[in-house]
């Protein structure tokens, strides 16, 4: 049976320790195993904490969200020979927590591309924590900070306690519309529910309708784009635009995540962080009433309109009419 491994990523001072230390007391995550990269000034109570380095093997030309995590395949190995021995229980999940200006891609790749980590663990969440009190300075500033909240399916917005009922309401419209498949939980003090944090979101791709976000003084390189099909998709045409799509300009696509009709029961899932996909899904069927493709696609430096040409184009081979739901662009 395959582990889960969960990534907690969030920019310097998002309350990412102060986080875990709160949920891992809880009784439903007794058997976790925790990997950070600083042991830091709040304690982690636990006996399976481990540090990483964070030793990263640029491969190729020296692409970033394809290269390995040597510290993290190390540890996870490690686990797998403890549990073999007897020396630790066998392990209900992996929680990995990044440095703050950590890209969570390259452990991504490192788990679907290692020939022994794919076949005993998948990434199941990304989850990354905000700081209401200064998450808009830190995505005016730092681009980390908007590709760790485009990587992730969760974020938990901290400190809403002494953060000012306006700031949090904007930090929160921005959240929204530079991820629009996120869910978004709040929390004060770092106290939140385990099970909420640590389950899926309830829709895989919801479509909603985001708030207008900041004032206009920002540049726009970020861009959020939800994309539906009039009718079922070739599903093999459809892989041939998005392969080519992510050869192309694959870095600047920071996150894709759908469902996809093809014609079947089911759905097909994507998920992806830049060119780091997840195996597609073949699902048995789908979560809720509305049976239509729909696509997300956060990129930088891509707009909408260059996606929905791009399908446009290749429109007699997909089978479908693509048909653009919500553009959003922030940062």
């Amino acid at each position: 049976m395959k582990r889960p491994v969960t990534i907690v990523t969030g920019f310097l001072g998002s309350g990412k320790t102060t986080l875990l230390a709160n949920v891992l007391s809880a009784p439903v995550m007794r058997n976790t195993a925790v990997l950070v990269n600083e042991f830091g000034e709040v304690g982690l109570d636990h006996h399976l904490l481990r540090r990483a380095d964070e030793r990263t093997v640029l491969l190729g030309q020296g692409c970033v969200c394809c290269s390995t995590r040597e510290d993290l395949v190390g540890a996870l190995l490690e686990f797998l020979d403890e549990e073999d021995r007897g020396c630790i229980p066998s392990l209900d999940r992996v929680v990995v927590e990044t440095t703050g200006l950590a890209d969570p891609s390259p452990i991504l790749f490192t788990i679907f591309s290692h020939p022994v980590l794919q076949h005993h663990y998948y990434v199941d969440l990304v989850i990354s924590t905000v700081d209401a009190v200064n998450g808009e300075l830190h995505l005016d500033r730092n681009p980390e900070s908007s590709k760790q909240i485009a990587a992730s399916d969760s974020v938990v917005l901290t400190k809403t306690d002494i953060a000012q009922d306006k700031t949090v309401d904007r930090v929160y419209g921005r959240l929204l519309a530079l991820n629009p498949c996120a869910r978004v939980i709040e929390a004060s003090f770092g106290e939140v529910d385990p099970v909420e944090v640590f389950s899926p979101p309830p829709s895989p791709v919801p479509f909603r309708i985001n708030p207008a976000v900041g004032d206009g003084r920002h540049v726009s390189r970020i861009h959020s784009t939800s994309v539906t099909f009039e009718g079922s998709v070739d599903w093999a045409a459809f892989g041939v635009w998005f392969s080519m799509l992510l050869h192309a300009r694959g870095e600047n696509v920071l996150r894709v995540k759908g469902l996809l009709d093809v014609g079947e029961e089911g759905p097909v899932l994507l998920n992806g962080v830049q060119h780091v996909m997840h195996p597609p899904e073949h699902l048995e069927e789908w979560p809720d009433e509305d049976h239509a493709t729909r696509l997300v696609f956060i990129t930088r430096d891509i707009c909408s309109e260059e996606l929905l040409a791009s399908l446009e184009a290749f429109r007699g081979i997909v089978g479908a009419k693509p048909r653009l739901v919500e553009a959003n662009a922030s940062v």
